[in-house]
């Protein structure tokens, strides 16, 4: 049997309306800000798709195309019925403000759905948080996605001290934190926390990237947004050699 759920977030923006439609109905826009490699044909009827490295990818119709005001759309039903609905609602506050809201929906199937709800529950303020974060200190240029994961771990206290010492942090992490960090042993790296979920997501912004250290149990990975002139594959690498030698 599946299981119906809805999740509300807002959030009010530095940005007219024009920016946030292009950061959440373009697929570089989006890129800057969620998860993976993303593609949009536009349109009602339109195609929403997501890539997460060689093996995954999600696609989504487009049930609702009304710039710069809504934006809707949904994945096909599984066997078990299940599916998840994205929709962003636009609505220009004056004075180069907008508010965001983010209706996630559908339904969740098989055993673990509670588990799933409790992460999209979690990982949705924080998304819509970087979309705001994208759009306040990074509009106009388009982020390059990296996502990589460490070796799995023993446990979720286990991968939050790694990720937190190789940041030059303590295990008691708070907003505005310094940080430092080096990717390749050498050049060093500074910026400052910007959002924290313990144990499991802190998100860290520098003039050039956001970066986003994500996981769960003992799982720990990296979903950034670079913003500079970077190989996508080489960075890619370069990250995963970064959390091989810190949980080694």
């Amino acid at each position: 049997m599946g299981h119906e759920f809805e999740i509300n977030q807002e959030i009010q923006v530095d940005a007219t309306p024009e920016q946030v439609w292009e950061a959440i109905a373009t697929g570089p826009g989006i890129d800057s800000w969620f998860m993976g490699r993303n593609e949009v044909q536009p349109g009602e009827g339109g195609t929403v798709r997501m890539h997460m490295g060689e093996t995954f990818m999600g696609e989504s119709t487009v049930t609702a195309w009304e710039p710069p005001h809504r934006l809707r759309y949904q994945s096909a039903p599984g066997e078990d019925g299940a599916f998840m609905a994205f929709e962003f609602l636009v609505e220009g506050r004056g004075k180069g403000t907008t508010t965001v809201r983010l209706v996630h929906s559908g339904i969740l199937g098989g055993d673990s759905w509670a588990d799933e709800y409790d992460a999209l529950r979690k990982g949705d303020p924080l998304y819509l948080r970087t979309l705001g974060l994208y759009l306040t200190y990074f509009a106009g240029r388009t982020g390059t996605p990296v996502s990589a994961w460490a070796p799995p771990q023993a446990d979720e206290a286990t991968a939050w001290a790694g990720v937190t010492g190789a940041l030059g942090l303590s295990t008691e992490v708070s907003e505005g934190d310094a940080v430092r960090f080096s990717l390749d042993g050498s050049t060093e790296t500074e910026g400052v926390v910007d959002t924290v979920l313990y144990p499991s997501f802190i998100g860290v912004r520098t003039d050039d990237a956001l970066y986003r250290f994500v996981g769960g149990g003992g799982m720990i990975g990296v979903g950034h947004h670079l913003f500079a002139d970077v190989d996508e594959k080489e960075a890619v690498q370069e990250w995963q050699a970064w959390l091989g030698r810190v949980f080694a």
